[in-house]
Formats: C-alpha cells, sequence, structure tokens
C-alpha cells in the first residue's frame, strides 16, 4: 500500500489519457502520410465521445435542421444530392423515425417508410447549427497538432443505416474524421485511379469532384474502367479517427441504425493551386451550363450551391485565386531551397499524387502500429464488414464500442487518357464505337473540358502565364 501511494505521490493522476502520440509527432503523420490510417486511442478524454442522437436533441432543444432522403434501393447510378429529397426536422422526430415510432407517421418523415429509405444530417458546420452552445465546440484537434481547431472549424454528419455520400475527391485539404457513434464503412481510392473513376463536375459543388459511377454497385459495363481501380476499405469505429489524405478518393456508408461523425478539413499549401484550379473550373461549367437552354431534368447546380454565379464574378475569384497564389509563392521565396514539407509553402503540386524520395524517406518513419493502421488494399477476397486487412485488423475490432483504444500530367498522357467513356448507348455489341451515335451532350463536353487532369494543366499553364 505504502509503494502504491509513493507511486501516486511521484506521478500523480491527471484525468486525461495518455495518448500514444504526441500533437507534433500527430501532426507530422497527418501532413507527411499519402494513404490513408485510422488512429486509435488518441480521443479517449474527448467529451465528443459522449454524444448521442438523444444528446444533441436536448442541446438543440426543438431546432430544426434539414435531412437529405435518399432510397434504400440500390442504383447503377449514384444518389447525387440533386437526386435527394429533403426534410426539415428535430433530431427528436428523426429520432422516433428511426426507432419505428407511431408518432413519426404525420411528421416530416410521414412520406419516407425507415424500411425503404435513409435520411442524413449531413456537412452540418457546429459552429452554425449550435451557435454558443460551449461544450458542443470542445473537439480537441489540438491533439493532433491543431491547436485552437474545435468544434468550430468541424462538421457534424448524423445519419440512420444506408446514409450515404456519393464517391468524390475533396480538391482542397485533407481530412480528419471522428467516429462518434455506430459504425461507418469507407471506400477509398487513391489519386491515380482518377481516370478509373469516371469524374464529373456535375452536380457542381466547389471543392468537390464527383465520380460518375456507384462504386458500391458498379456498372462494368458503362465504366468498364472502373476495375481498374485499387480500392481501401475500412469499417470505421467509435472513438476512431480516419485520416484521408489530399486527393482520396471516397465513398461513405452508414451500416448501423444511427451514426454520427465529426470531422475537419486541414489546410494545406498545395490549395492555393486548388483554387486556381477550381476557379477556372467555376468559370468554365457556369458560363456553358448557363448558355445552355434549361432542361426539366438538367439540375447541375448541387444543392449546396446556392446560384450560378455571373462571368465577371467567375473571373474576379480567378484573379483572386492567382494573386493569393503568387503571394503565398513570394512570402515564401526563402524557403524554397529547404528539403522537406514547408509549412505554409506555395510549390506547385506539393502534396500531390506523385511520389518522391522525401515521400518514400518520410514514409518510412511512419510509426504503424495498434495505435496507427494502414488501410491496405482491399484482396480479391473480401470480409462482409470491410474492415481493414493488415496485420492489425483485429485491433480496430477491438476498439469497437470502447472509446480509447496534382497530378503532373503530359499532353501525351492526356491523349492517351480514359477520362472520357462513351457512353453504353453508343457502342456496338463488339464494343467499338456506334457510327450511329446519339449527339453529344453538354455535360458530355465538360466532362472532358474540366476533367482534374485537363484543369491541372491549363492552371499550371495560366500560372506560368501570369508570372511572366
Amino acid at each position: 500500500l505504502h509503494f502504491f501511494t509513493a507511486l501516486f505521490f511521484f506521478f500523480p493522476y491527471t484525468g486525461e489519457d495518455v495518448k500514444p502520440f504526441t500533437p507534433e509527432t500527430a501532426k507530422e503523420i497527418v501532413m507527411s502520410l499519402q494513404q490513408p490510417a485510422v488512429f486509435c486511442n488518441m480521443v479517449g478524454d474527448w467529451p465528443a465521445l459522449h454524444w448521442n442522437v438523444k444528446y444533441l436533441s436536448a442541446v438543440l432543444d426543438g431546432k430544426t435542421i434539414e435531412f437529405r432522403i435518399g432510397s434504400k434501393t440500390m442504383d447503377l447510378v449514384p444518389q447525387f444530392e440533386t437526386r435527394c429529397s429533403y426534410v426539415k426536422a428535430t433530431l427528436e422526430e428523426f429520432l422516433a423515425w428511426s426507432s419505428g415510432q407511431p408518432s413519426c407517421l404525420s411528421g416530416p418523415f410521414s412520406c419516407f417508410e425507415y424500411s425503404k429509405y435513409w435520411a442524413y444530417a449531413d456537412y452540418k458546420y457546429i459552429a452554425r447549427i449550435f451557435e454558443d452552445k460551449a461544450e458542443i465546440f470542445q473537439v480537441k484537434w489540438s491533439d493532433f497538432g491543431f491547436p485552437g481547431r474545435s468544434g468550430k472549424e468541424s462538421t457534424l454528419w448524423i445519419g440512420s443505416e444506408g446514409a450515404n455520400t456519393p464517391c468524390h475527391l475533396d480538391s482542397y485539404g485533407c481530412n480528419l474524421v471522428l467516429q462518434v457513434q455506430g459504425r461507418k464503412k469507407w471506400h477509398l481510392f487513391p489519386p491515380g485511379d482518377t481516370s478509373f473513376l469516371y469524374p464529373t463536375r456535375i452536380p457542381y459543388e466547389e471543392s468537390s469532384v464527383f465520380s460518375k459511377v456507384n462504386v458500391a454497385k458498379p456498372d462494368l459495363k458503362r465504366f468498364p474502367e472502373f476495375k481498374n481501380t485499387t480500392a481501401h476499405v475500412v469499417t470505421l469505429s467509435p472513438g476512431q479517427v480516419l485520416l484521408v489524405p489530399r486527393h482520396w478518393w471516397h465513398y461513405v456508408e452508414s451500416i448501423d441504425p444511427i451514426t454520427i461523425s465529426i470531422n475537419s478539413w486541414i489546410e494545406l499549401d498545395a490549395d492555393h493551386e486548388a483554387r486556381v484550379e477550381e476557379a477556372i473550373t467555376r468559370t468554365l461549367v457556369c458560363a456553358i451550363k448557363s448558355a445552355e437552354s434549361p432542361g426539366d431534368e438538367d439540375i447541375w447546380l448541387n444543392p449546396t450551391e446556392v446560384e450560378a454565379t455571373s462571368h465577371e464574378i467567375n473571373l474576379q475569384y480567378l484573379n483572386k485565386a492567382v494573386s493569393a497564389y503568387f503571394k503565398c509563392q513570394k512570402a515564401n521565396v526563402s524557403e524554397k531551397k529547404q528539403v522537406g514539407w514547408e509549412p505554409g509553402g506555395c510549390k506547385l503540386l506539393t502534396h500531390e499524387f506523385g511520389s518522391s524520395t522525401l515521400k518514400a524517406e518520410k514514409f518510412q518513419k511512419i510509426p504503424f502500429g495498434p495505435h496507427l493502421i494502414q488501410v491496405l488494399p482491399q484482396p480479391q477476397e473480401t470480409s462482409s464488414t470491410g474492415a481493414v486487412k493488415s496485420d492489425y485488423r483485429d485491433l480496430l475490432h477491438e476498439n469497437e464500442g470502447g472509446h480509447f483504444g496534382k497530378l503532373h500530367c503530359t499532353r501525351k498522357q492526356l491523349a492517351m487518357s480514359n477520362d472520357c467513356e462513351t457512353p453504353a448507348n453508343q457502342m456496338d455489341s463488339d464494343g467499338s464505337p456506334n457510327a450511329s451515335q446519339t449527339a453529344l451532350s453538354t455535360n458530355d463536353l465538360l466532362d472532358c473540358l474540366v476533367n482534374p487532369h485537363v484543369i491541372s494543366l491549363v492552371a499550371q499553364l495560366l500560372l506560368e502565364r501570369a508570372g511572366v
């Protein structure tokens, strides 16, 4: 007894869990790792781990939020946000609906049978919906080396079983995702798979490039190159934090009755060039689609975009993005001679798809193990849960339910790219293009014109011109 008393005297209990990584080490991992990985045992003392829908409902005190409604019936076409229904409801009403309570027969979910539909309150900025509720802002991203970043810089995701986000990549930053309640299945694809995922900017949303493939039920007749993708699949459980590196494609689906997630996008130096690319894309998409005769079924703006901005405003945005790029480049000119990652640097394609000696050296130092688990490529025979396949795969399940525990594309490469597919109705039975093919649409043109590889090249040419 005296021995343990002495130990307590010299090593008093602080009430905080010991983290496997210091904030400095965690940040180095986040900023240098070029493949997805799961952090374990990093957030055991976070108040957010005690959240559930009932608690958040009490905090919101009857405030309504918007839910996206989709069908549980799997289609060959992705359920883009433009194809979904929307309702405004309280979390209490959502909880009643997902529990099958009779009271929901007359509420906002009355038209949507739980067995046939899912509901998703996605992309909810915590600072907006909780306003002055200080207790909700206690999301300590400082543990990952980002002091000052909290719930105010995070978004909340609340969904029912089947709720999903179509496969897409984020143009800006990398992503840290904390699973709070329930489990989500993530399908991730490396940036090098872009051409196999048939990228599109319709529906248009700044910072999101969507895939035309429903990766959960791919149509290989229409998208034959999808078979060349390398899927990395992981089931994320409560208390785990997933790192989604820059430009990794991802499709996410809730696999439990109710799921809650919190994420924060981490800014990167390459975002300066990405903003130029996004400005070019917005200018072209808005100019071409606005000139087209509107069709009844052609909803080309994602609901997150309020309206199509004018050509003048888009050009202003483009010029500001170019100016910001060169301003940052000038401010960091003295750092260009340094070797390694430069915080705040503005080099072209600093955090992009290609490999480098620097990345290889960093990669060898990454402390993979029970506290940082690689999300490896999906093998031919996979488990029904899509859990991590690695030497530490069982550790993910051990912690389930526990709270501790730019692509430089050359002109030759562009010419050989398969990114613009020939529609299935324009193919003969032998797979060759049909001589009597139907007319190409505006969206077909845009799929090629604002293809990520093309826009990357245009941005580099534009920056070269502007820098002369």
